[in-house]
């Protein structure tokens, strides 16, 4: 499923004296099979843009074409939308109700009006997909842990089988651990499932570690739209509206500063470990 966005507007409140404009003529494409991290300070429109794609938020103005159709054409299925664009709250509980881990997941296929086979079917593919095995599916999914819930959560919009996943800060609230193996999840829903990923996060190590490109959002406008290397090239911008590069980015910086002849591009810990061996190399070699 390709997505695009024409003039996108949003207001909440329109009218009242609450009135805030979160979203203002955002144009963007997001191509099918695409990973793309969306960034931005609190209050910058990224949650209000993403809740627009699988219409929970109906626009203030412009269009939202998926697959070359006005999603919110006269007519049109918001059930099946939803059921092709998954969205994944940032705190799970919020999306879990059902008295068992297997009950909750097989809740979308139900509204969907599959039969109790293909539901049971698609649950099973689904828990299987995110890591729980059989001992899962008859406990309270409000007894789990952090993680636990989230992949539970993941679970039950991947069992509607959607083109297009979105996650609003997945790895909210986890330990190290437990976001790493959400995030190693998530680039492997991508990876072998051919899933379009929109990820909604915080923190720029994780975005610069798995996306293919970044979209930042800033006062309800796109601010930048590039590659990883590219917008975290723009440390300053960036500064100025309270976000940063990751914090390898700044030691390579200072490394070039100090006299080291090391790229100040670098946004990954394993592109700085591979720049650091090379300069250390040549170093040797003379």
């Amino acid at each position: 499923m390709n997505l695009r966005i024409e003039h996108l507007e949003y207001t909440y409140g329109a009218g009242t004296v609450f009135e805030k404009n979160a979203l203002k003529d955002v144009h963007l494409e997001i191509p099918e099979g695409q990973f793309v991290g969306v960034i931005g300070h609190t209050g910058s429109g990224k949650s209000t843009l993403m809740q627009h794609l699988n219409g929970l938020i109906r626009p203030t103005g412009g269009t939202i074409y998926a697959d070359e159709e006005d999603i919110f054409r006269e007519g049109s299925d918001m059930k099946k939308l939803r059921s092709r664009v998954g969205l994944v709250f940032q705190y799970p509980e919020h999306q879990l109700f059902e008295v068992s881990v297997l009950a909750d997941v097989q809740f979308g296929p139900k509204n969907l009006g599959l039969s109790q086979e293909e539901m049971l079917e698609r649950a099973v593919e689904a828990l299987n997909m995110v890591g729980l095995d059989k001992s899962f599916y008859d406990k309270s999914p409000f007894e789990l842990s952090g993680g636990q819930k989230r992949r539970v959560a993941i679970a039950g919009i991947l069992a509607m089988k959607p083109e297009v996943l979105i996650l609003d800060e997945p790895t909210a609230g986890l330990d190290p651990k437990g976001r790493d193996e959400i995030l190693d999840l998530v680039a492997q829903l991508h990876e072998k499932q051919h899933m379009t990923i929109l990820l909604v996060s915080h923190s720029m190590e994780d975005v610069a570690n798995y996306v293919d490109r970044i979209i930042v959002m800033n006062k309800g406008r796109v601010m930048l739209d590039d590659e990883p290397a590219r917008v975290f090239a723009h440390r300053k911008e960036l500064e100025e509206v309270g976000l940063a590069a990751p914090q390898v980015t700044y030691v390579c910086q200072q490394l070039k500063e100090d006299g080291w002849d090391i790229s100040d591009s670098v946004t990954t810990i394993a592109e700085a470990a591979d720049e650091i061996a090379r300069v250390l190399k040549t170093c040797s070699v003379e």
